[in-house]
C-alpha cells in the first residue's frame, strides 16, 4: 500500500506531537523575528493609510520607471513611487503610469506633478487623473479592522468553548495570532504594500485557519470519547491528525490553486493592483494557516491536556506498558477483534475506598 493510499485511509503513523517539539521552536523563532521586523522595518503602507496624491496617465511613449523619475525630479518628486502596469491582456494597448507621492496641499504643485507625469508618458494633460487621499480614510479602515478582529476573536473563543472546551479555544487563538504575526512579518520583510484589500484578506484567512483547526478538534473529541481509557491524549491527537491530514492537504491545495491563479493573473496579465494585493495576502495566509492548524493548535492542546492529572496517569501507564505514541485505525480494529484488552490500559485505576 503506497503513501497516498494510506493518507486517504488515515492509516499513517506520523507522530505530530513529537515533531512539534521542533516545529514549535521554529514557530516561536519565526514569531519573534516577525515582531522585530514589524518594529524596525515597519510596513509599506499604501496611500490609503498615509495620505497623499496619486496621478495616473496612459503610457503612450512606453516610458520606463527610470525615465519617468527623471521628469519627476524636475518638480521635486524624485522619491515618488512609480509603477508601470498593463490594464488588459492586449499588449498593443498602452500601459498605465501610476505615480504616488506624499500629500501636496499646493494646487500649483499638484498641477506641476500632473504635467510632469503627462510629459514623461507622452500623454495629454487632460488624460492624466489626479486623486488626493487623506490619512483619515486609512485610520477609519484600521479602526474598523481592529474592531472586527476583536469581535471575531471573542466570538471564536466563546464558540469553541461552548462546542468543545476552553483549552481548545486558547490553542486555536494561539494559532490565529501565529498566523497574523507571521503574515505581518513577511509583509514587513519583503516590503509588500499594505492596502485596505490586504486588511480584508487577512481577516478572511483567519476564518480559513479556524475552519481547519475546528475540523481537527471535531475528530479529536470523537476519538477521545472512543479511546478515553485506552491510550494517551497525544496518541488520540496523532490519530485524529492522521485521519484528517489528507482532507487538510486537499482543502489547502484546492484553495491555493485559484488564489495562485488570481495572483498570476493580477501580476502578469491584467496588472490590477487591488487583485494582486488581495490574492497575495490570501496566498500567504492560507499557507501559514494550514501549517498552524497542523503543527500549532493540536500539539499545544495535546501537551496541555496531558498535564491534567487524569491524562498524566494515563500517559504513565502507557509508558510502563510500552505503548506507542501513534495509534492508527488498523490498530484499533485489530485490538478490538483479537483481545478484550484495549490498546494501552484496559481499565481505569480503581478508586480506593477511604478507611473509616
Amino acid at each position: 500500500m503506497n503513501v497516498i493510499t494510506r493518507l486517504y485511509r488515515g492509516e499513517n503513523h506520523f507522530d505530530f506531537v513529537k515533531i512539534s517539539r521542533t516545529t514549535m521552536k521554529v514557530s516561536i523563532a519565526g514569531v519573534i523575528v516577525s515582531i522585530l521586523l514589524m518594529i524596525f522595518l515597519q510596513f509599506n503602507l499604501s496611500i490609503d493609510f498615509t495620505g497623499g496624491v496619486i496621478v495616473t496617465a496612459p503610457n503612450v511613449n512606453g516610458a520606463t520607471v527610470e525615465e519617468i523619475r527623471v521628469d519627476l525630479r524636475d518638480v521635486g518628486q524624485g522619491d515618488a513611487r512609480v509603477q508601470v502596469s498593463h490594464d488588459g491582456l492586449d499588449d498593443s494597448q498602452p500601459s498605465t503610469v501610476t505615480v504616488q507621492t506624499e500629500a501636496i496641499n499646493d494646487p500649483a504643485g499638484q498641477d506641476a506633478l500632473v504635467a510632469a507625469v503627462a510629459e514623461a508618458a507622452g500623454a495629454d494633460v487632460n488624460e492624466a487623473n489626479l486623486s488626493a487621499v487623506g490619512p483619515t480614510f486609512g485610520d477609519e479602515v484600521t479602526r474598523a479592522a481592529i474592531k472586527a478582529l476583536v469581535v471575531f476573536l471573542i466570538a471564536v473563543a466563546f464558540f469553541i468553548t461552548w462546542r468543545f472546551e476552553w483549552k481548545m479555544a486558547v490553542a486555536a487563538l494561539a494559532a490565529l495570532f501565529h498566523d497574523l504575526i507571521i503574515t505581518g512579518g513577511l509583509y514587513a520583510l519583503i516590503g509588500f504594500v499594505v492596502t485596505p484589500a490586504t486588511v480584508i484578506a487577512v481577516l478572511t484567512i483567519l476564518g480559513y485557519s479556524l475552519y481547519d483547526t475546528v475540523v481537527v478538534y471535531e475528530r479529536v473529541k470523537e476519538n477521545e470519547r472512543r479511546l478515553h481509557t485506552q491510550t494517551t491524549f497525544s496518541a488520540i491527537v496523532n490519530l485524529s491528525m492522521n485521519q484528517v491530514l489528507m482532507r487538510s492537504i486537499n482543502t489547502s491545495f484546492t484553495s491555493l490553486i485559484p488564489v495562485g491563479s488570481l495572483l498570476l493573473v493580477g501580476v502578469l496579465a491584467i496588472g490590477g493592483e487591488t487583485l494582486k494585493e488581495f490574492a497575495l495576502a490570501l496566498f500567504i495566509g492560507i499557507g501559514v494557516g494550514t501549517y498552524s492548524s497542523i503543527f500549532i493548535a493540536p500539539p499545544i492542546l495535546a501537551r496541555w491536556k496531558e498535564s491534567e492529572p487524569e491524562w498524566e496517569r494515563q500517559r504513565r501507564r502507557a509508558e510502563r506498558g510500552g505503548e506507542s505514541a501513534v495509534v492508527t485505525q488498523t490498530d484499533i480494529a485489530e485490538s478490538a477483534a483479537t483481545s478484550d484488552v484495549p490498546l494501552a490500559v484496559a481499565r481505569p485505576p480503581k478508586q480506593r475506598r477511604k478507611r473509616r
